[in-house]
C-alpha cells in the first residue's frame, strides 16, 4: 500500500521513493543471487560507452557470457566502441523486463582483448556470423579467427536493480491510490550492490 511522506525525507532531501523502496534487510548474498536470476532472463541490453566531445553513447548487445557478478561480450574490435573504451574504460549495462518492468543497471570497467585470446572461440557461437559477414578472402569470414573478433569483459563495480512487487494491476492500484492521498506508491523493491559485495560474490563464484 501507498506510504505517507514523512516530514524527515522532505527535510533531508530524500527522494521517497528511494528510500522507501529500498531493500536494507535481504541478506546480501540473496540479493546477489536474486540479481544473477533477474539479469540471466534478460539476455540482451544497452552497454553505454563514453565518447569524447559528445558523452553516454549506447548500444545494443547481447551477453555472451555472465561470470559471477562480471560479464563478457563478443563485438567487431573495429567498431566505435572500442575507440570510446581506449578512452574511457568506464562502461554501464542497463537491461529491463518489458512486462513486469524489472531492471537492472550496472557500472563497471573494461578489459578488451584481441582475436587471439581463447575467450574468443570458447564465447563463439555460429550465429556470430549473421553481424560480421563474410568478406570471402578466407580471413574475414565471420568465424572465430576472424581477426574482427574480439572480446568485452566488463568487471563490475556497482550494481543497483529493482524488483515489482505488484501484479500489473497492483501497479495502477498503488498508483492511483498514491496520487489521490498524497502518498508514495509502493511498486517494487530496489537494492544495491557496492564493491565490497561484488568482490565478495566474484570469491564466491
Amino acid at each position: 500500500m501507498p506510504e505517507q511522506l514523512k516530514k524527515e525525507e522532505v527535510h533531508s532531501q530524500t527522494d521517497p521513493t528511494i528510500a522507501k523502496q529500498l531493500d536494507t534487510t535481504t541478506p546480501k548474498h540473496d540479493q546477489i543471487e536474486e540479481f544473477y536470476k533477474t539479469v540471466d532472463g534478460l539476455k540482451i541490453g544497452l552497454m553505454s560507452t563514453n565518447r569524447p566531445k559528445i558523452g553516454p553513447v549506447s548500444r545494443s548487445m547481447a551477453i555472451a557470457k555472465r561470470q559471477g557478478p562480471d560479464f563478457y561480450f563478443l563485438a567487431n574490435k573495429d567498431s566505435q566502441k572500442f575507440k570510446d573504451l581506449d578512452n574511457d574504460k568506464t562502461v554501464q549495462l542497463t537491461f529491463q523486463n518489458s512486462s513486469s518492468q524489472d531492471w537492472v543497471s550496472i557500472t563497471g570497467e573494461a578489459t578488451l582483448t584481441s582475436n587471439d585470446h581463447p575467450k574468443v572461440k570458447e564465447l563463439y557461437g555460429p550465429s556470430m556470423k549473421a553481424w560480421f559477414g563474410d568478406l570471402g578472402d578466407g580471413v574475414h569470414d565471420g568465424s572465430a579467427d576472424d581477426p574482427r573478433m574480439a572480446v568485452i569483459e566488463v568487471t563490475s563495480k556497482f550494481i543497483v536493480y529493482w524488483k515489482s512487487t505488484v501484479s500489473t494491476l497492483g501497479f495502477v492500484k498503488e498508483v492511483g491510490l498514491g496520487a489521490l492521498k498524497g502518498q508514495v506508491a509502493q511498486t517494487g523493491i530496489t537494492r544495491e550492490l557496492h564493491e565490497a559485495d561484488i568482490k565478495h560474490a566474484r570469491e564466491g563464484n
